[in-house]
C-alpha cells in the first residue's frame, strides 16, 4: 500500500498572513484545520512541509534541524513573495521552536509557540515518539511485525545526527528567547507527553515582549491542534491575532 504524501498549503483570504509550522515527524496536517479556521476569519496562511517529513522515516533521518530551519525561512519568504508584508507565525512543537527562532531573526507581527520545547531533556520521549511514528508508517505499508522491528532498529542507529541537531536547535532557542520583542502568545497542553511543560513558563517569562500571554489547556495532549481542544486553540489564536497592531485592516 502506498502512503499518500502530505503537501504544503496556502489559503489566501486577506492582507494579514500567518505562517503555520508543524511538529517533528508531523506534516502540514498538524495545522491544516487551524489554517482553514483562519481562512474563514479573513487571514491568509501558509504551511510548508519540512524536508524528510511526510515521507518514509528513512528519509527523515537523512535530514536535520538545519534543513527544517531553512524550510521555515522559505515559508516566510513564500508569503513575502506573494505580497504579504505583515506576517505572524504560529507553530506546534518543533514548529513552535522554529517560530521562536523566526521571531528573533525576522520582522514578524506576533509569535505563537504551541507546546514548544525550550529544554532538550526529553530525548527518551522524542525517540519513543519517533519509533511510534516509524512503526505506524510501516504498518500503513503493510509490513509484518518482524520486518518492522528490524527496520526500526536500523533507523535508530542512523538517527544520531538528526537528534543531535534537534538538541542544538532547542538549546540555541533557549539561550535567545530574551531576544524576542514581538507580541507573544504561549499555548501549552497540561497533559503534554512529549515535552517538558516547564518550557511554556520559561518562554513566557523570558521573552522581552511588552505584550505577552500564556494559556494552559487542562487535560490536553501534545498534538493539541488535532485534539478535542482544537476549537479552543483556534479561538485563542484568532483573538491574539485580532489584537495585533496590523497596518492593514
Amino acid at each position: 500500500m502506498q502512503v499518500k504524501q502530505p503537501e504544503p498549503f496556502t489559503f489566501e483570504a486577506g492582507d494579514r498572513a500567518v505562517l503555520l509550522l508543524h511538529g517533528f515527524t508531523g506534516n502540514s496536517a498538524d495545522v491544516r484545520m487551524l489554517g482553514r479556521f483562519l481562512e474563514k476569519k479573513g487571514y491568509t496562511s501558509h504551511a510548508p512541509v519540512y524536508k524528510g517529513h511526510g515521507v518514509p522515516p528513512e528519509e527523515l533521518v537523512k535530514t536535520n534541524a538545519k534543513d527544517w530551519w531553512q524550510d521555515a525561512l522559505d515559508g516566510y519568504e513564500h508569503l513575502k513573495e506573494l505580497g504579504y508584508d505583515e506576517i505572524a507565525v504560529a507553530g506546534l512543537s518543533l514548529g513552535g521552536a522554529l517560530s521562536l527562532r523566526l521571531a528573533y531573526n525576522k520582522p514578524i507581527k506576533g509569535v505563537i509557540p504551541i507546546c514548544a520545547p525550550a529544554f532538550f531533556d526529553n530525548i527518551e520521549e522524542l525517540t519513543q515518539g519517533f519509533r511510534q511514528f516509524a512503526k505506524e508508517y510501516k504498518q500503513l505499508e503493510q509490513k509484518d511485525d518482524d520486518q518492522i522491528q528490524e527496520e526500526i532498529d536500523a533507523l535508530m542507529k542512523n538517527s544520531n545526527n538528526t537528534f543531535e541537531t534537534l538538541s542544538e536547535l532547542i538549546k540555541e532557542i533557549h539561550d535567545h528567547v530574551d531576544h524576542i520583542y514581538a507580541p507573544t502568545l504561549v499555548l501549552q497542553a497540561e497533559e503534554d507527553e512529549m515535552i517538558n511543560t516547564d518550557s511554556a513558563d520559561y518562554i513566557y517569562e523570558n521573552v522581552e515582549a511588552d505584550e505577552k500571554d500564556i494559556k494552559w489547556y487542562e487535560g490536553a495532549p501534545h498534538v493539541i491542534t488535532l485534539s478535542d481542544y482544537k476549537g479552543k486553540v483556534h479561538e485563542d489564536v484568532y483573538q491574539f491575532l485580532e489584537g495585533l497592531d496590523w497596518s492593514k485592516s
